[in-house]
């Protein structure tokens, strides 16, 4: 009886209906939306962090660097050997540390037995600058050049390219032009590659190393600059007299690589002067839950280092994407949860007047003998198959806009930059953007929305919909309880 009366006024009220289920269905496809665009928004923030921090890595340890001493040189310098001939061209690499200041080596086994590390390597951060000199028609004095050349900092793939200021070199009746290319390295450990700088990357041609190459003079490039500098598998180059092999290419998961060379770390210790020295160590804690504590411990029992989390460098994230993250995640939130708010509203008030409209129905069961529990059941059933076909519509429509969002994927910009230690993950491996000296950094990447739609956004949705069918279902419910069989014979009148 229950389901034939339920059939019979469902199929007598079609736009009544359809005008609760749609109420219910905005609000619920709002909802969808919000949800599966911040959950877009919380993905994108990860590639972010990832592409600096390193895929499963939950913080790292690093050393501020210290200030120049008083009249010391902050610049690279570079000698070139005296010539009489009337031309001579010449190269000379400077390699130096970047950050942060070089932690001892031995450090990364103190981190990693520290309380709820699970695991922990170093990585040291080299800036490589190279300057390829002409010198014409005069005897060169021996020199040396110091400071930045006027346009030569350039970090990422192939460095730039320019005349020196007043960093050029001393020349007697002659004149001296060269240029100058800027690029990064990372010294990494070769028997841990799933935590480190080069974890954010895969190895689109060649091979990544082995364990068995600690030690060995191999490289992976970055794609971007393998591009730039014409490399491929096989080819080599040299630093500081030190020639390599590119054993493999690595295209990085997300935006652009900060890192233009991976070395082992023995190699890089070795062309950086920094022998048992690390700049940076990168930390898995046994639970994300607990990286707060980790940090802590860290701080409490190591002294002198600066422990930085994601959350941390997530605080130095700009640009459209946080600013549209922190509209999703507020104004989003609260706007979804005022129009659902006065969809349930609404669906109650239709369903109350739509039991009013039917008070000789009502009244004549009541009559009949029906108590009013069963009145009160059969306008509930009404009302929940009116939330369920809300909430249907509302997931169909909620789908159709996250769909829409991905199809265009929206671009929004992010602007990365570095901790004020000039350490961490902003002045880790990335931190040859600048020039030697440049501690801070920063870099825009631009990243495409997406907005996913997990099952648990699924079972929110369907949660509301009977949510909304019982609350509408209440109200009418309470009130064709309140009708009596004279009500009828009122409204027959």
């Amino acid at each position: 009886m229950f389901g034939i009366y339920l059939k019979r006024e469902l199929g007598r009220r079609k736009k009544a209906a359809l005008v609760i289920a749609m109420g219910l269905a905005l609000g619920i496809a709002l909802v969808i939306t919000v949800n599966s665009v911040s959950a877009g928004m919380n993905q994108a923030q990860d590639k972010v962090l990832k592409s600096l921090y390193g895929l499963g890595t939950d913080m790292t340890v690093t050393k501020a660097q210290s200030a120049p001493k008083a009249g010391s040189s902050q610049g690279p310098s570079f000698k070139f050997g005296a010539t009489s001939s009337s031309s001579s061209s010449q190269s000379s690499d400077r390699v130096n540390t970047q950050g942060g200041q070089a932690l001892a080596s031995s450090l990364v086994t103190k981190v990693a037995g520290q309380k709820g590390v699970a695991s922990a390597v170093g990585a040291l951060t080299l800036n490589v600058t190279k300057v390829d000199g002409s010198f014409t028609q005069g005897k060169a004095k021996s020199s040396t050049t110091s400071g930045s050349s006027s346009g030569s900092q350039q970090g990422g793939p192939g460095g730039g390219t320019g005349n020196s200021g007043s960093g050029q070199p001393q020349v007697q009746g002659g004149g001296a032009n060269f240029n100058v290319n800027s690029y990064s390295v990372a010294g990494i450990d070769v028997t841990n590659q799933a935590l480190g700088p080069l974890s954010t990357s895969k190895i689109t041609t060649g091979k990544t190393f082995t364990t068995a190459q600690t030690n060995a003079k191999v490289a992976v490039i970055s794609a971007s600059y393998a591009k730039s500098k014409k490399y491929k598998v096989g080819s080599t180059f040299s630093i500081s007299g030190t020639k390599f092999t590119v054993i493999g290419i690595a295209t990085p998961n997300s935006s652009e690589s900060t890192v233009d060379v991976y070395l082992p770390l023995k190699q890089a210790q070795t062309l950086g002067d920094s022998k048992n020295k690390v700049t940076t160590i990168y930390v898995k804690a046994t639970d994300s839950q607990q990286i707060s504590a980790v940090k802590s411990t860290i701080q409490k029992n190591i002294s002198g280092t600066t422990v930085t989390t994601s959350a941390d460098l997530a605080s130095t994230v700009s640009g459209s994407l946080s600013t549209a993250s922190n509209l999703a995640t507020s104004v989003g939130k609260w706007l979804s949860i005022a129009v659902l708010i006065a969809a349930f509203l609404v669906a109650a008030l239709l369903t109350s007047s739509a039991v009013s409209r039917r008070v000789r129905e009502f009244g004549t069961l009541k009559a009949l003998g029906w108590p009013s529990r069963k009145v009160t059941r059969q306008v509930v059933g009404e009302s929940m198959v009116n939330g369920l076909i809300g909430g249907a519509l509302g997931i169909a429509l909620g789908l159709v806009a996250a769909y829409t969002v991905t199809a265009i994927s929206p671009k929004l910009t992010a602007q990365l930059g570095s901790t004020s230690t000039g350490g961490g993950m902003g002045g880790g491996p990335g931190g040859g953007q600048g020039g030697p000296g440049r501690q801070a950094a920063s870099n825009t990447l631009e990243i495409a929305l997406n907005a996913p739609v997990s099952l648990t956004t699924i079972a929110l949705a369907v949660g509301l919909a009977v949510t909304g069918g019982l609350i509408a279902g209440a109200m009418g419910g309470w009130r064709a309880s309140r009708m009596r069989p004279a009500d009828a014979l009122r409204s027959v009148s």
